[in-house]
Order: structure tokens, then C-alpha cells, then sequence
């Protein structure tokens, strides 16, 4: 830094130091969060309907995952990309992608119910918060509860101590969750098993090959990688796929 250079920003710096307090006044916006007691119900219930919508939005993730179509979607797809063997093809977020919007178009109807009879009646103040909450939790139970086994179903309630629910509605949410979550589990390993089958019989035929040739050296999965390719394309595979798991919901 030249001598010109520092004689500049002393001068810079001694007309801040001489200019008044006022002139240098930045208008800041104050934030102030307070706890004050109160006794109007309305108030309480207000916050505390915030403080359930924040707890319900940090899980948002964990519900998509539990209560949607999305784990048997992303588990098949996981399967195909392994019974192929394209390594990382299609990547990850391809993959979770694909579940995500195709979730989002099997859970269309189910959402669409509990807007209609939930959140907006709430939201025009024609329903409590408790009876919109049940108002969504209702489609949503009964979409789990046709894709839930009453194996599974028999299996959690045995353990949550609930003898022989006559109706669906005296199964609770938290027995009805994980039974949903395990009966999605045996789903996808299930289509996941039928998919590997086409693709393991095209590696065994190409290994058996090979060593009828004397190839030990040459790694059958470079031989049977195109062919397992053009299987999938000429049957049009991602058609298929998709077909099979959208009609698997309905």
C-alpha cells in the first residue's frame, strides 16, 4: 500500500469519526419474542395449532417415506438398477425423482379428498382443528389400510395388546403405520425378486458361454451388460414398470 493510499483512508477515517451519531443511523427492525400469561383459550389454541402444524412440517419427510407409496417405489427401482448392473445408472437423484412425482400422482385422489374435506373447511372456519385433523387422517387410513396384509396388521396389534378390531376404525394410526410400512417392505421384494429373474437367467446363459469358449479372463458382466440393455429396451421396460406399480395401487 503506497504512502498516497494510506493518507487517503486516514482522511476517510477521521471524517467518520467527526460526523454525528445520527448520520451513521441504520433503521434495524426489532424482533421480540415475549411469554406473557393469559386466559383466553383462543390464544392458547392458537399456539398451539402452530406449534403441531411446525412439528407435522419438520416430519414431513419422515410421513412421505411411512404413509405414501414412495418406499415401494424407490426400493423396485433400486432392484431394477442392481438386476441390470449399470452400476450408478440412473443416478440417485433420477431415481428419487421418478418416485417422488410418481408418489405424488398416486397420492393425487388420496390428497385431493383431504383438502376437500379437511383443510379447507378449516381454513373457512366451518370445522374445529381436531375434526379437520381427522377429516386427513381418514383418506390416508384408508389408503394404507388396502395395502396393508392383515398379517402384518394382526402382528402389531398382537403386540399393542388389541384383541380382534371389528372395524377399521378401532385400529390406531400408530398400529396401522408400521404394518403399512412392512406390508410396502414385502411388496417391493416381491417385484423386485420377478424383475431380477429375466436378467439372471441372460448372465447365466452369457457365463455358460464364456466358459464353453475358454474366456474365464473376460468378465461376464462386459457381455451381458449390452444385452440386458437391449432386453429392457425392446420391451419397453419403463413402461412396463411404471404400469405394473401404478396398477399395484389401485
Amino acid at each position: 500500500m503506497t504512502k498516497g493510499h494510506l493518507f487517503a483512508f486516514g482522511i476517510v477515517a477521521i471524517l467518520l469519526l467527526l460526523l454525528p451519531l445520527d448520520a451513521l443511523a441504520v433503521h434495524i427492525p426489532s424482533i421480540n419474542i415475549a411469554i406473557e400469561n393469559t386466559d383466553d383459550p383462543k390464544k392458547i389454541s392458537a399456539a398451539l395449532e402452530i406449534i403441531l402444524l411446525l412439528t407435522v412440517l419438520s416430519l414431513a419427510p419422515s410421513i412421505l417415506l411411512m404413509m405414501t407409496s414412495f418406499t415401494r417405489l424407490i426400493i423396485v427401482f433400486g432392484f431394477l438398477r442392481q438386476a441390470i448392473g449399470t452400476q450408478q445408472m440412473p443416478p440417485n437423484q433420477v431415481l428419487i425423482g421418478l418416485s417422488l412425482f410418481l408418489t405424488f400422482f398416486i397420492m393425487q385422489p388420496v390428497w385431493s379428498v383431504a383438502n376437500e374435506k379437511g383443510i379447507q373447511p378449516y381454513l373457512n372456519d366451518e370445522i374445529n382443528f381436531k375434526q379437520a385433523l381427522k377429516n386427513v387422517e381418514r383418506p390416508m387410513r384408508q389408503f394404507m389400510l388396502k395395502n396393508t396384509r392383515e398379517s402384518d396388521l394382526a402382528l402389531f396389534a398382537h403386540f399393542a395388546q388389541i384383541d380382534n378390531p371389528k372395524d377399521p376404525d378401532d385400529i390406531p394410526t400408530s398400529v396401522l403405520i408400521p404394518s403399512f410400512m412392512i406390508s410396502e417392505l414385502k411388496t417391493a421384494f416381491e417385484i423386485g425378486f420377478v424383475l431380477y429373474i429375466p436378467f439372471l437367467i441372460i448372465d447365466m446363459v452369457v457365463s455358460s458361454v464364456l466358459l464353453s469358449m475358454g474366456m474365464m479372463m473376460l468378465p461376464p458382466v462386459l457381455i451381458s451388460l449390452p444385452f440386458k440393455l437391449l432386453l429392457f429396451v425392446l420391451v419397453d421396460g419403463w413402461h412396463l414398470l411404471t404400469g405394473s406399480l401404478l396398477q399395484s395401487f389401485v
